[in-house]
């Protein structure tokens, strides 16, 4: 169950924020097997200037379209599945004219008892869910 935060510029249309969405949600889907509803994304859109995104030393330039991804998940998965689903976000992103060095993803693993689904409980620590495998 991932939960992913996703931070443009403003400009695009609600329609392509949904399409961005829908297409970061489709590659998690693809490489990470996991069920269509667990669809968490939280979309902000911030004002010219709040985001600042270089290219740490890499020799490339972002352009205001700079989408910046965050992955909260649980941990265990290889470096070898990261790795394909970042390749996977960025191939999902460029078929919507998205190019690869606007596409910045930070990745961060937690564990089962970090998460609340509702009713102040952990559901995964409780049983009420069972933990997803790797």
């Amino acid at each position: 169950m991932p939960l992913v935060r996703i931070d443009v510029n403003q400009g695009r249309s609600p329609e392509q924020l949904t399409t961005l969405s829908r297409a970061i949600h489709d590659a998690i889907l693809a490489e990470y097997g996991i069920p269509e509803r667990d669809y968490f994304h939280i979309l902000t859109e911030h004002a010219q200037g709040q985001i600042v995104a270089q290219d740490a030393g890499l020799g490339f330039e972002r352009s205001s379209g700079v989408v910046m991804i965050q992955i909260f998940t649980q941990g265990g998965r290889s470096q070898e599945a990261k790795g394909s689903l970042f390749e996977a976000i960025a191939i999902g992103l460029a078929q919507l004219g998205i190019p690869g060095e606007d596409v910045f993803v930070g990745y961060v693993e937690n564990s089962p008892s970090d998460w609340s689904f509702g009713f102040g409980r952990s559901q995964y620590v409780t049983g009420e869910l069972a933990v997803p495998s790797k």
